[in-house]
């Protein structure tokens, strides 16, 4: 049975594979570019000329990245029996939203979703085994 747990932020995800020998790690770098939205006023005086800042054209490039970001990760957990994904902000629970929409047959693998701080690499590793652990003691 193979079981992956994946640790992902907005920057990479760390995808790591549980089986009988231990676990592999694999990393994919999102290339998610960081917008800083600058705008407002062009001057400290109140009426001054306002920059116009395009919200929807930055948000859009960024829906767009997360795609392509997911799209690296989705071959590398299809063969999968067990998902469970972790990490510290929004980019789990709109991983989970693509796969439940999209790739509906991988979205009902995920088992969980679950908050986590950002850990060092063993610290991911252990995390993902001592899920799987819990998870086999629950079930049987």
């Amino acid at each position: 049975m193979k079981k992956i747990g994946i640790w992902m932020d907005k920057e990479k995800a760390h995808i790591i594979t549980v089986n009988d020998d231990g676990e592999d790690m694999t990393t994919v770098e999102s290339n998610i570019e960081d917008f800083r939205i600058h705008g407002g006023s062009g001057t400290r005086f109140k009426g001054g000329p306002q920059d116009v800042v395009q919200d929807s054209k930055y948000l859009e490039r960024e829906k767009q990245q997360f795609k392509n970001y997911f799209a690296e990760i989705i071959p590398l957990i299809k063969d999968a029996d067990s998902i469970v994904i972790f990490g510290p902000a929004q980019a789990g629970e709109k991983f989970n939203r693509e796969l439940q929409e999209s790739h509906k047959n991988i979205g009902a693998k995920i088992k969980d979703v679950l908050k986590a701080d950002s850990m060092t690499d063993n610290q991911t590793k252990a995390l993902v085994r001592e899920y799987f652990k819990k998870d086999i003691h629950r079930v049987g």
